[in-house]
């Protein structure tokens, strides 16, 4: 039963037809009403306090995800396989599990080659030439696996655990679990240029769900825009702040009528925080404190404007990173080649050569020089970066040069915030189809990254729909074997 309805089914709403309460409506409004919820968002409030008290030693402050839409090849990527070029052009052995377009042909090697990268020896392929030069830096993971094979819900599945709608992100789940270290900005910013869309699943990928709406992803358009560099108020700011100081007023009055005084203050917190945002975002993407040598560092002296873009928004997610965001989600750009698109643009069913070179030079050079920058600044420590898709591809073709969806087994990185560089946790069988060997899944994954932002991930719950709730679900083991 929703506070709305319960609130209208007990005469506990204002309204022109509403007399002054009753004994019995008062009375339940501080029972039933206010009193639980205010139990409620107590409990809720104890629960997230408790998972960081717990004695887990944090080795990261905040997260940096860099999520590659549409699905990276692994096997052309992080994921060698000599088999493939052994066995080219054969079918691969044993069943094969329907894949979304069911347009299977045969194996297909590695248009790139795979060479032993850093001290550590990581074998990573010339699609990524300078991220492979930070090898000791990364923890590669060539065990991940998925449920989903679709986009939408792959994407809602990477985010929140769960493959449909109404499930909060894990940048929603960390500034729950942590609070925010900045009043300024949000606790959780998607980061997004030009053409790139929003993935399949939508906006609910950066949603709070059932959690407070301040822990929601607050989307910046990072493109060079003088409206961002000068925001002017539409009044005074000592007006504005009389302004919410009254209105802030009249919403706790609110939220005591209705029985829903957390989810007020949530909305007060938000109004807050876009106040403070008047000032805080001009400085935020005003570049011109920051050396030409560290611009040209991220490329945005780059031809290709794609490049250029996404070298912003790295540069943009140091910058909020330093100003205590916890969390920061950057959006690659799509180049229409092989069938990727704005909302999934490393989806190549076709042209994966074409495809795949094309999205690496977007994001190689400015992910690289993020893990960079970080280190030489000492954020990389206690910053926690994480690579990563929602699925990978298939080692065999998609008709004659593509490659379709393949959750069965694939590759992701972690780097900073406690883990140990240079190392690979897991494998794939011979042909790079199916994980084998430590298998992990996503539940693994965010188990792991909430460690490392000390937080156990079996604590951090929020009770919602007569059950306890968590990022992880009923899943998830931290994947300790990466991490120092």
């Amino acid at each position: 039963m929703s506070t709305d309805f319960y609130a209208r089914h007990n005469g506990l709403l204002p309204g022109p037809q509403r007399g002054p309460a009753s004994r019995r409506q008062f009375l339940t409004r501080s029972s039933a009403g206010f009193g639980m919820a205010a139990l409620t968002g107590i409990l809720g409030r104890q629960t997230a306090h408790a998972a960081v008290a717990t004695a887990i030693q944090p080795h990261a402050k905040r997260v940096i995800f860099l999520f590659m839409s549409g699905g990276v090849s692994h096997v052309d990527s992080f994921d060698p396989k000599p088999a493939l070029v052994t066995h080219a052009g054969k079918s691969l052995p044993g069943p094969i599990e329907r894949t979304q377009f069911n347009n299977n042909g045969l194996l297909m090697p590695s248009q790139w080659e795979f060479r032993p990268r850093g001290q550590c020896g990581t074998e990573i392929s010339e699609l990524f030439p300078e991220m492979a030069k930070h090898a000791d830096k990364l923890a590669v993971v060539r065990s991940m696996t998925a449920k989903f094979s679709e986009h939408a819900q792959g994407n809602l599945f990477m985010h929140t655990g769960f493959p449909f709608l109404g499930n909060p992100s894990a940048g929603a789940w960390a500034v729950y679990g942590l609070g925010r270290e900045c009043d300024e900005l949000p606790g959780y910013v998607v980061l997004k240029s030009g053409d790139a869309g929003v993935p399949h699943g939508g906006v609910a990928c950066f949603g709070n769900g059932f959690l407070p709406s301040d822990t929601q992803g607050s989307i910046l358009a990072c493109d060079t825009d003088p409206a961002l560099r000068n925001i002017h108020p539409w009044e005074p700011a000592a007006r504005q702040r009389r302004r919410l100081d009254y209105l802030a007023t009249l919403n706790r009055d609110y939220g005591v009528q209705i029985a829903a005084p957390d989810a007020i203050e949530a909305a007060i917190r938000n109004h807050e925080t876009a106040f403070h945002m008047q000032a805080a975002v001009p400085a935020l993407t005003d570049l011109s404190g920051e050396t030409e040598a560290t611009k040209r560092l991220y490329g945005l002296d780059a031809k290709d404007p794609k490049l250029a873009a996404y070298g912003r928004q790295c540069l943009l997610a140091r910058r909020l990173v330093e100003r205590g965001v916890r969390f920061v989600e950057l959006s690659c750009l799509a180049y229409n080649i092989g069938g990727g698109n704005g909302a999934n643009p490393w989806d190549q069913h076709g042209e994966v050569k074409k495809g795949h070179e094309a999205m690496a030079r977007q994001v190689d050079q400015p992910i690289a020089a993020l893990l960079a920058d970080l280190d030489q600044r000492g954020l990389l420590d206690d910053t926690l970066v994480v690579w990563a898709g929602e699925f990978g591809r298939t080692p065999f073709s998609q008709g004659s040069n593509g490659r379709d969806h393949n959750p069965m087994g694939f590759s992701i990185w972690m780097a900073g915030g406690g883990v140990k560089g240079g190392t690979v946790l897991g494998s794939t069988d011979a042909f790079g189809y199916r994980a084998i060997e430590d298998v992990a899944t996503i539940y693994d994954l965010w188990a792991t990254v909430l460690h490392q932002l000390g937080v156990d991930h079996e604590d951090l719950t929020f009770r919602h729909g007569g059950r306890d709730m968590r990022l992880t679900d009923v899943h998830g083991n931290v994947m300790k074997k990466i991490l120092l």
